[in-house]
């Protein structure tokens, strides 16, 4: 990251005049939360987009300039997203950053823990170390710790919402579910299915259902106190940033928009089929932890744009397969093999241009080389997940247990 691919985007921001400030995706978020609880103005007004791009690039951005970059940087975080970050806005930014990058760090780390007592897989202390290292030396955490990007803390509450839950205490993770809606294209789909088995057996679940909704009704309502009107603004703030920052969603950078949209379709109606399956399975019963999984991982394929980040969603996922899969169909054999070699690609890549770099800036030129199966590998994964969760779940639904 640090001698290969930020090396080689100094270098090419130097040739073309592209303006580099901070970077940091924290910014806009801290910026907007120090100026409406401190001064009371507007984040999402143009004169706080243009003091975010201060900032961020180091000046504003000229639409007229090609070599400037289109995203706008503006504030597009449903307003409630300042309640989490007020802790910060009096400390100058650059400690903020040090607090954030530390803070993520831990955050990822915990994540894998999380995960791995939700889906009851006891690993040694050395294994589980290694499981914590090998998830942070990942292209998508290393990226968002850089950039201080909240969609890890986003992964990290999800993580424990859905370990409270094993653990039986439903209020408060019905209220870090509610607190991870400060990105609702990560959360929706799996907020959506949470309710869907509270509603199911709502004599023993419905805490997580009320504390979830009290909790998001109440930021919405403590958003507008602060802000009067603020949803229309953040609608408005959407639809310019699929404007402005979209890239297409994952599989639109695949196939057609034509193909992609009507598989997308299909994709979501199975999982919605394979949720309302097992609406009413325990939450520690097979049924559950698969849909849960596969909810996740198929969130990728939603939001239309795809930074790697989001790829911390689908740890459930490859622990589960890692834990369960023993590939004897060919086919699934291929894509579990191609799964795991797609991470291997990047880590040996990443490796070769991270040591030729301390001997030849020539590796920079090849910077892009690790990053190749980004956009591939969440297809095989989100394949070995359907077809493990549809051909194994039915059977042990039938045998099931239930609450």
């Amino acid at each position: 990251m640090d001698h290969v691919l930020v090396a080689h985007q100094k270098n090419e921001a130097l040739i073309s005049g592209s303006p580099r400030g901070n970077l940091s995706d924290l910014y806009p978020t801290w910026l907007s939360a120090r100026e409406l609880l401190l001064n009371r103005r507007d984040p999402y007004s143009a004169e706080i987009t243009r003091e975010i791009q201060m900032g961020y690039y180091g000046r504003t951005i000229d639409a007229s300039r090609p070599e400037d970059p289109t995203n706008q940087q503006a504030f597009a975080y449903p307003l409630y997203v300042v309640f989490l970050v007020a802790p910060l806005v009096k400390i100058p930014f650059p400690i903020v950053r040090v607090i954030c990058f530390w803070l993520l760090l831990g955050l990822t780390g915990l994540s894998v823990f999380l995960w791995l007592h939700v889906l009851k897989w006891r690993v040694s202390c050395i294994a589980l170390a290694t499981l914590i290292v090998l998830t942070l030396g990942t292209f998508p955490a290393v990226q968002g710790i850089k950039l201080q990007q909240l969609s890890l803390l986003v992964a990290f509450l999800i993580a424990a919402a859905v370990a409270l839950l094993s653990s039986g205490r439903l209020t408060l993770a019905g209220i870090l579910l509610a607190l991870a809606m400060i990105k609702p294209q990560l959360t929706v789909p799996l907020a959506g299915w949470l309710m869907l088995w509270a509603i199911s057996g709502w004599q023993r679940r419905w805490k997580v259902a009320t504390s979830f909704l009290v909790c998001l009704a109440a930021l919405v309502c403590g958003g507008e106190l602060l802000l009067h009107g603020w949803l229309r603004e953040f609608s408005s703030a959407v639809l310019a940033y699929r404007g402005y920052a979209a890239g297409g969603a994952l599989l639109e950078q695949m196939l057609p928009r034509a193909i992609a949209i009507p598989v997308l379709a299909l994709l979501l109606a199975s999982v919605a089929a394979g949720c309302w399956y097992v609406r009413k399975a325990a939450v520690e019963d097979e049924g559950f932890l698969y849909m849960t999984s596969l909810v996740l991982a198929v969130t990728l394929l939603v939001p239309p744009m795809y930074p790697p980040h989001y790829q911390l969603l689908l740890l459930p996922g490859v622990f589960l397969l890692a834990r369960d899969s023993q590939p004897t169909n060919v086919a699934f054999r291929f894509l579990y093999v191609l799964s795991a070699g797609l991470i291997v690609w990047s880590w040996l890549l990443a490796i070769v241009l991270g040591g030729a770099s301390f001997f030849t800036v020539r590796a920079q030129q090849f910077w892009a080389a690790p990053l190749w199966p980004t956009v591939l590998f969440p297809v095989p994964v989100i394949a070995c997940l359907g077809w493990m969760a549809f051909e194994r779940v039915p059977s042990r639904s039938r045998e099931g247990v239930t609450e």
